[in-house]
């Protein structure tokens, strides 16, 4: 079975062609999933499925390649919610109608969820509601939904907090914004923390996932530190609220 970093240096190595810099990291992608040529035809892919026309609420990770996302999500009028780089400041509530709609596509980059959005915690979060859809960027995702990122394990940790608070549930759907060369034909072995996708969209076409397995629930408490607990706010906030820490 090839390990992960190994498919992960691959595709790194395949994005400099089609990735966009990114101001700080430019093509870093140990630190940053870049946004690519073709986002915007991924997306327009992803926004016509039924899951995004119905969607409410939806979460959205911080992402380059979700940067489209974003601005459709505030041009429609649809409420999201994103999590700070590496969950260090929490998350940003974008509540529907709040941006002018001259000022959507600089809404939509992260100095412009600084400027729009408010901060808000797990609590708050439980009282703005379910989410809808959830999207993700990947460093690299399988044909079968299995998806990896810079390295760590942010987005499968939010999951296992909402999970907790009721926010997502077993049907909620996940989509994967990419480009075609992130999608690889290798197979991983799913732990039982990876959050399998639903939908993978890139520039050339929609996948759709047939799930085999029961996503994970709930924050494995036994395998953080203290330190880590301490060190991610709504980990803190949510450890504090189950008598962990």
């Amino acid at each position: 079975m090839v390990q992960p970093r190994v498919i992960r240096q691959k595709i790194w190595d395949s994005l400099k062609a089609v990735a966009r810099p990114d101001t700080r990291f430019h093509l870093s992608f140990s630190e940053f999933i870049p946004d690519f040529i073709g986002a915007d035809v991924a997306t327009d892919r992803l926004t016509r499925l039924k899951a995004f026309r119905d969607c409410r609420l939806a979460f959205v990770t911080p992402d380059n390649s979700m940067t489209e996302l974003r601005r459709r999500l505030i041009v429609e009028g649809k409420g999201f919610v994103m999590s700070t780089y590496n969950m260090q400041r929490g998350f940003l509530y974008m509540a529907p109608g709040i941006v002018p709609p001259e000022a959507a596509s600089f809404a939509a980059w992260l100095d412009g969820m600084e400027y729009f959005a408010r901060p808000v915690d797990l609590a708050d979060l439980s009282e703005i509601g379910r989410f809808d859809l959830l999207a993700t960027g990947a460093s690299a995702v399988t044909r079968d939904g299995i998806r990896f990122g810079k390295g760590h394990t942010f987005f499968d940790l939010e999951w296992a907090m909402f999970t907790d608070i009721g926010l997502v549930h077993e049907q909620t759907p996940v989509a994967a914004i990419v480009h075609d060369v992130q999608v690889v034909e290798e197979q991983l072995n799913q732990s039982e923390t990876d959050i399998q996708v639903d939908y993978i969209a890139t520039p050339s076409r929609l996948a759709t996932i047939e799930r085999q397995k029961r996503r994970p629930r709930g924050v494995r408490w036994e395998r953080l530190t203290r330190e880590e607990i301490a060190s991610l706010p709504p980990l803190n906030e949510l450890a504090r609220m189950r008598g962990v820490a």
